[in-house]
């Protein structure tokens, strides 16, 4: 077998224990599912009405999505650090494995996570009126490209799991980078009312791209009182976000293996 195949075959072994490993916490996967549903009913109902009624709504999806497979990046990093302070990782570096078999199973796993969340997310977002009006390719690319955007939000999740010093840590800070990443952001209002700063900050934000990029390709055009800007990374969003994802997956991949490395060989 060759070096990649036993990779991904070692991973997928790593993956599917993970997720078995989900029953003995149904908590965090209900955290997982009902998280953007929460958001989902408060922003739709509770500021949407102020906001453009309907056409937010359906305007609304989209930072949804880029935001709530976000989120899980906390799982990634949570369960990782779990599984340090366990000692599974110990039994894993014992085993003839690859070293990154361990952590691309642990964001495969959680990429699963991030797919049964659209997809329950999805049927919320049905339910409060958003619908799909592109065409059924340019749909698929935008559920995909979300899916690509989660599993580079996930190797963000791995390094930080890997650098905190325990459990408790990697909670900690598994969340706190996520509310500034996702709120700093066009996905749930328009860049045009923030500070000249800020919206610059807002306009370069990944997550404003992956959001821009899948109300495009869903259809989902901004309400009235919620005009896009006319910066480069709003008008190419989708090449942009690509780009993004690439990059997080490639700087943090190389970072969370040579962290993984440390602590395996230290």
């Amino acid at each position: 077998m060759t070096g990649i195949g036993r990779l991904g075959r070692d991973a997928t072994i790593v993956a599917w224990r993970n997720l078995l490993n989900l029953r003995r916490t149904p908590g965090s996967v209900i955290a997982a599912l009902v998280q953007p549903v929460m958001f989902v009913l408060l922003l739709a109902y509770v500021f949407g009405g102020s906001l453009g009624g309907a056409g937010y709504r359906t305007f609304l999806m989209g930072g949804i999505f880029a935001q709530a497979v976000t989120f899980n990046a906390a799982f990634t990093a949570l369960g990782l650090a779990n599984d340090m302070d366990k000692g599974i990782v110990d039994r894993f570096r014992a085993l003839p494995m690859p070293r990154l078999a361990v952590l691309l199973g642990r964001t495969l796993s959680d990429l699963v996570m991030s797919a049964v969340t659209l997809a329950v997310t999805s049927l919320c977002g049905l339910l409060v009126g958003w619908r799909i009006t592109g065409s059924v390719a340019d749909a698929v690319l935008a559920y995909l490209l979300v899916l690509l955007f989660a599993f580079a939000m996930s190797w963000v999740g791995a390094a930080i799991g890997l650098l905190a010093r325990s459990v408790e840590v990697a909670q900690s800070a598994g969340l706190i980078w996520l509310f500034p990443v996702t709120f700093v952001s066009s996905a749930f209002v328009s860049t045009h009312t923030m500070p000249g700063p800020l919206r610059s900050v807002a306009e370069w934000n990944p997550v404003s791209a992956t959001a821009t990029a899948v109300r495009g390709l869903f259809g989902n055009p901004p309400p009235v009182g919620m005009p896009e800007s006319g910066a480069w990374p709003v008008v190419h969003a989708l090449p942009y976000a690509l780009l993004c994802a690439g990059a997080v997956v490639a700087v943090f991949m190389a970072l969370s293996l040579a962290r993984f490395r440390r602590i395996t060989l230290g």
